[in-house]
């Protein structure tokens, strides 16, 4: 007798291959990660590094955000007179857990004229840390 084979419909295969979420346990310390990826905004509102370089630590959604981001922040460097990179630094970064598998970090940049605060949601999907969310106050 021949076994039957369903198809997956196309609602089952998304939620099959999509991103799985995983617990906060098996993760490594999120604090490193919400440094870096904060570092690595600036720099790309900055203009000294590219969107493509932060890409395996966003969601897509997250990178397309962040591509618009920094066009108009090409833009508006565009209509300036000088052209000088402003240093900054990491001043804090603060991380809470409002559920297993999800952080929610605050990093803290200091530069030469301004404050900025950089907030991160960052989830546990296929082994990793990845940011669902990144906005820079």
């Amino acid at each position: 007798m021949r076994a039957t084979r369903q198809r997956m419909t196309t609602v089952d295969a998304e939620e099959f291959f999509d991103f799985q979420p995983c617990s906060s346990a098996g993760l490594p310390d999120p604090e490193p990660l919400l440094e870096n990826l904060a570092t690595g905004v600036i720099e790309i509102l900055l203009g000294v590094r590219e969107v493509q370089q932060v890409a395996r630590w966003v969601t897509e959604p997250t990178y397309d955000l962040l591509t618009a981001r920094a066009l108009i922040a090409r833009r508006a460097r565009a209509s300036q007179q000088h052209r000088e990179v402003p240093g900054f630094a990491i001043s804090s970064v603060r991380a809470c857990h409002p559920a297993d598998g999800v952080v929610e970090g605050t990093v803290v940049v200091r530069s030469a004229g301004r404050t900025r605060a950089v907030a991160i949601r960052l989830e546990g999907l296929d082994g990793r840390w990845r940011a669902t969310a990144i906005s820079v106050l």
